[in-house]
This record gives C-alpha cells, sequence and structure tokens, in this order.
C-alpha cells in the first residue's frame, strides 16, 4: 500500500448509494486549484488599493502593519477556510455544517456576501468594457473638451482636482481603495459655483456614469457592457471546474504580461523616480496612528478573500491529499508580491505625470476609482500611442476582475449544488442553476447603472462586504474551529491530509490571536463614523438604513441558524458529520500546555470505522 493510501485518500468522490448522488467533480491537476486561487485573491484592490494606501500611510512603513495582520489574522483564516474546503469536500454551506451543525449559520453568511459581490462588483467590469471599447480610437474621447457631453467648467491640461465623490472625507469603495483622501477641491454638480474639472473628471461623470441626466433611467450602453460582461463570465463557469480549470490558465496569467509591460514603460519615464519616492519613502510617525493599522487589517481581509465562502468552495475540488498547506503559503506570497509591485507600475506613470504637469506628485495621486477611471486615464493620454497603453490598461483591469467575479459565482453555484446534490447534480442542471443565477444578478444590476445608480452602488460596497461583517465572520469561524469543533482534532485532520503537522502557531493563531485582533479591530471599527459621501453629498437616512440592513442579513443567520439546530437536533449541536474520517479519534480534541482542555469524543461507531478503513484502501 502506498503512502498516499496509508493516509486514507478517499476516491475521487464521496456518493452515498442509498441516495444515489451524482459524484463530484475534482480538479484535474494542482496547477488549476492554484491558478483559480490566484485569480480571485489576486484582483482590483491588490493593483490600485494596496499601492495608494503605503503613500498615504507612511510608505514603506506601511508594510510592518499590513505584514502583523497578514500573519496573524490574514494566512491563518485563508488557510483555515481553504483545509476545511479540502477536508470536507464541500461547499461553503455544507462544509460548516458538517464539522459543526450549530454554526452552519457560518456558511450562510458567507454566502450572504458573495450575492452582494455577484450583483454589484461586475459593475466595474461593465465600466471597464466602456472604456476599452471607447480607446479603439485615434484620440482618447477623454483627452479633450471638445465632446457633446463636456461642460463649460472642462479645462484640459489643469491641476486636477479629483472629483470629490471619489475622494470625500470617509469615502469607502471597499473593492478598490476603502480609504479616506484629503482633497481642498470641491465643486457641487447642482450648484452655481464650480471650479475647473478635468476632460478625464468629465468624461467618468458625464459620459460613463450619465450624472448629467435628472431622468435616472438605465444607461443602455452600459447595460450592453454588462450583459456582455455576464455572457463572458457565464461561458467561464457553465461546464463546472471542468471549464473553470482551464480558463484560469489564461485569465490569472495574462494580466501579470500586461502588468510588467506597464512596469518596464513606467520606470522608463520621466519622473518616474520621483514618483516611487513618494510610493516607498518611510514616515514612522505613521506608526503610532490607529487608522493605519485598520486599514491594513481591512487591506488584508479584502485582498485574501475571507470569509465569502470562496476559498472552502474551490478547496473543496482538491483531493484529499492535496498539500494545501503549501499551496496557501504560496499563494500568500505571490499575493503581496503582486501588490507591492503593482505599485512600482502605478506610481512610475503617476510620476510622470505629475513630472508633465509641472506640480506636486500630492496634487495628481488618488485612490480606487479616482485612480483607475480618472487619474490613470489621464496619464495615459500623455503618452505616445496613447491608445495602445489605454486598451492594454482597460484589458488588464478587466481580467483582473473577470477572475474574481466568475469565482465569487462559482463558489455560490458550489454552494447550492452541494445543499441539493440529487437534484443539481444530474446532467444539465448546473448549466440552469448558473444561468438563472447571472439572470437574477444581471437585473438587480440594472439598478447600479442608471444616472443615479452610482449612489447605491457606492452604499451596497460600503455596508455590503463591510469589515464589521468579516471581522465577525473571521472571528466566528476562528472560535468554532479552535474551541468547538478543536484545534487539535482540526490539526490532526489537516496531517492526515497532507502527510505533516503544519507549524503549531496556526493553532494558536485559531485560538488566541486571530480572534483578538480580529474583536480589537472590530471595536475600533464601530467607533469610527460610517458616514458615505457621493460627489459632494451626503446620502439620506436611507442610506444608513440601507446599510445596517445590508450587514444585518448576513450576520443574522449565524444565530438563526443556531436557534434552528436547537430546535431540530439538541443533542448533536457540537458533533461532526460522522462521514467525516477522523485519523485520530481518541485523541483530545483540544490540549493547552500539556493539559487536556476538551477530551476526544466517542470513538466513530463500526460503519464509520469501515467506512475510513475502505477509504484509506482507495
Amino acid at each position: 500500500m502506498s503512502e498516499e493510501s496509508s493516509r486514507g485518500a478517499p476516491g475521487p468522490d464521496k456518493v452515498d448509494p442509498e441516495e444515489s448522488v451524482p459524484p463530484r467533480g475534482k480538479w484535474e491537476n494542482n496547477m488549476e486549484f492554484v491558478f483559480s486561487m490566484a485569480g480571485e485573491i489576486i484582483g482590483l484592490g491588490n493593483v490600485w488599493r494596496f499601492p495608494y494606501l503605503c503613500y498615504k500611510n507612511g510608505g514603506g512603513v506601511f508594510f510592518i502593519p499590513y505584514f502583523v495582520f497578514l500573519f496573524f489574522c490574514g494566512i491563518p483564516v485563508f488557510f483555515l477556510e481553504t483545509a476545511l474546503g479540502q477536508y470536507t469536500s464541500e461547499g461553503g454551506v455544507t462544509a460548516w455544517k458538517k464539522i459543526c451543525p450549530m454554526f452552519q449559520g457560518v456558511g450562510f453568511a458567507s454566502q450572504v456576501i458573495v450575492i452582494y459581490l455577484n450583483v454589484y462588483y461586475i459593475v466595474v467590469l461593465a465600466w471597464a468594457l466602456f472604456y476599452l471599447f471607447s480607446s479603439f480610437t485615434t484620440t482618447l474621447p477623454w483627452a479633450t473638451c471638445d465632446n457633446y457631453w463636456n461642460t463649460d467648467s472642462c479645462h484640459a491640461g489643469t491641476r486636477m482636482t479629483s472629483d470629490p465623490g471619489l475622494s470625500k472625507a470617509d469615502s469607502n469603495w471597499t473593492f478598490l481603495n476603502n480609504v479616506t483622501l484629503d482633497y481642498d477641491d470641491y465643486f457641487f454638480l447642482n450648484g452655481a459655483s464650480m471650479l475647473t474639472r478635468s476632460p478625464e473628471e468629465e468624461y467618468w461623470l458625464f459620459r460613463v456614469l450619465g450624472m448629467s441626466d435628472t431622468t435616472n433611467t438605465v444607461r443602455w450602453e452600459l447595460a450592453g457592457c454588462l450583459l456582455l460582461a455576464w455572457i463572458i463570465c457565464y461561458f467561464c463557469i457553465w461546464k463546472g471546474i471542468k471549464v473553470t480549470g482551464k480558463v484560469v490558465y489564461f485569465t490569472a496569467s495574462f494580466p501579470y504580461l500586461i502588468l510588467f509591460i506597464l512596469f518596464i514603460r513606467g520606470v522608463t519615464l520621466p519622473g518616474a523616480g520621483e514618483g516611487l519616492r513618494y510610493y516607498l519613502t518611510p514616515d514612522f510617525r505613521k506608526l503610532a496612528d490607529p487608522n493605519v493599522w485598520g486599514e491594513a487589517g481591512t487591506q488584508v481581509f479584502f485582498s485574501y478573500a475571507v470569509c465569502q465562502g470562496v476559498l472552502t468552495a474551490l478547496g473543496s475540488y482538491n483531493k484529499y491529499n492535496n498539500n494545501c498547506y503549501r499551496d496557501c503559503f504560496a499563494l500568500c506570497c505571490l499575493n503581496s508580491a503582486t501588490s507591492i509591485f503593482a505599485g512600482f507600475a502605478v506610481f512610475s506613470v503617476l510620476g510622470f505625470m505629475a513630472y508633465e504637469l509641472e506640480v506636486s506628485i500630492d496634487h495628481v495621486v488618488s485612490g480606487g476609482p479616482g485612480l483607475v477611471f480618472v487619474t490613470y486615464p489621464k496619464a495615459l493620454s500623455m503618452l505616445p500611442v496613447s491608445s495602445l497603453w489605454a486598451v492594454l490598461f482597460f484589458i488588464m483591469l478587466l481580467f483582473l476582475g473577470l477572475d474574481t467575479q466568475f469565482v465569487c459565482v462559482e463558489s455560490l453555484a458550489t454552494a447550492i449544488t452541494d445543499m441539493f446534490p440529487r437534484q443539481l447534480r444530474k446532467p444539465g442542471r448546473r448549466e440552469l442553476l448558473v444561468l438563472a443565477i447571472a439572470v437574477v444578478c444581471f437585473l438587480l444590476g440594472l439598478l447600479f447603472i442608471t444616472s443615479k445608480g452610482i449612489v447605491l452602488f457606492q452604499v451596497v460596497d460600503t455596508y455590503g462586504p463591510s469589515g464589521i461583517s468579516l471581522l465577525i465572520i473571521a472571528l466566528v469561524e476562528t472560535i468554532v474551529i479552535g474551541w468547538v469543533y478543536g484545534a487539535d482534532r482540526f490539526m490532526h485532520n489537516i496531517e492526515d491530509m497532507i502527510g505533516f503537522p503544519p507549524v503549531p502557531v496556526l493553532k494558536y493563531c485559531w485560538l488566541f490571536i486571530t480572534p483578538l485582533i480580529c474583536g480589537l479591530t472590530l471595536i475600533y471599527t464601530l467607533l469610527q463614523s460610517n458616514a458615505i459621501y457621493v460627489y459632494g453629498f451626503e446620502p439620506g437616512h436611507w442610506a444608513k438604513a440601507l446599510g445596517a440592513l445590508l450587514i444585518f442579513i448576513p450576520l443574522m443567520c449565524i444565530p438563526v441558524f443556531l436557534l434552528i439546530t436547537l430546535y431540530k437536533n439538541p443533542k448533536n449541536m457540537t458533533t461532526p458529520s460522522s462521514d467525516l474520517r477522523q485519523a485520530q479519534p481518541h485523541k483530545p480534541i483540544l490540549q493547552l500546555c500539556r493539559r487536556v482542555i476538551f477530551e476526544a469524543q466517542s470513538p466513530p461507531n463500526r460503519r464509520v470505522e469501515e467506512g475510513n478503513d475502505k477509504m484509506a484502501m482507495v
């Protein structure tokens, strides 16, 4: 018997003959899993949010709080969720139900957040497609003030005022920047007094968003782009991981090629050195600012896609003995390295822009949409052969977002399929399920592409996948694994899968360090102001009411399903599913300082022992 077999590797799928459940697929090879994970966690936030956060929060010194949160929160939760999926071979909901029935609500909470992302995140891809199609011209349309959408306030070649709707204090675009920006230039769309605006700002405001339209109707050009984005997304995942695993080879790697090309072009431009200096110059005084630590933690949680059920879904398609431990650490290194490298590509171009305009780089740096759809397009328009660079830039943006989008849809489809396997694993059912998800999310997404839809977009982006929700979910996940299921038992499960024990520090992160950091960060977040500003205006009380509802819905899943389990099965609320392999069932599930905190649960019955023997012989 081989070493792999002796460690109890199950067959490719677990099939219950009594229920005749169709088999569950697996990745054909490890690289499909790695590329899929890379496509999910490396996206818009890495390329545009991280570099700006470094510049804003002390340059190179920002790496200190960033890596503290990464090592003690990001990596432990990232590995926990991935290993949980691989161990249970279940999606984001049923994995938690099998581990601890009373906390299956954690899985439902993460899927609600994925639904939020599926509905509104793809709108960014619609904007990117709109810009991409507009780039196939000799003169970029956002480079001049000679267009029908321009106003008398448009002045090309002037100091950028930077749209305050993207930079107002407490502006929060979680997927791109989620930062506070400080600008003195404000203008009012409905007032008589305006400062000058660049043609890039007017193109974004009036041509793309259509904010001059008072009828608040759907912008059909954007609707077409949104439909195209959904069609691309659908055909990337409609056949499941057999297609997704092949698509990610291209969609996850191609943005690196373009990013490298932009990097080479950027560092060879005049003024690039000054831009890089602003990006990396350390300011150690920033370490005393709690906002810096809070933004570092937020960046880690968003960029590593934790608490969304996505990692569990992708991990669930691994073979039982896949070395997810190695994969997770390699992916985390790749993620952070990409974020740092992207800063060189971004700030070298911004340095050139400041050099050409003869202004300080402070006047051209912005974060999030201000960088993606205003500042960087302006810099591209100043380059020779500007249309070529614009096409490359928005293609990169499209692929960065597309990976994240279709993996989120895949996660939701996986969770639903695993909840109803007998009905949805039949031939043709998955295609219909993914189509239903795409159609519903597309129709809901139309709300965000009206002339006033940007207001709703920012409200959902601020409160939907909010830091509050993610912190609470991470807090509950680590407590469940560490103290309810048992950290030692989970470490034994992982050792059984990969063949060696993980570093012990992971156990203590799940038990103490990660919950403590998440709890303190949560308290600090709750004490901060959560005002939303969109283009100089603060939405009314409806925005806060909607925001509270968006936070309330996923979090309420946790206590609701706890009560449901208490009512239905009070005697087995914390008992793991009997079909989960327990390699060392007689050992305590939790020990601290060689003292037994929780004894081993009763050994599995004969049927389960026989099942484990059969699994070990596969």
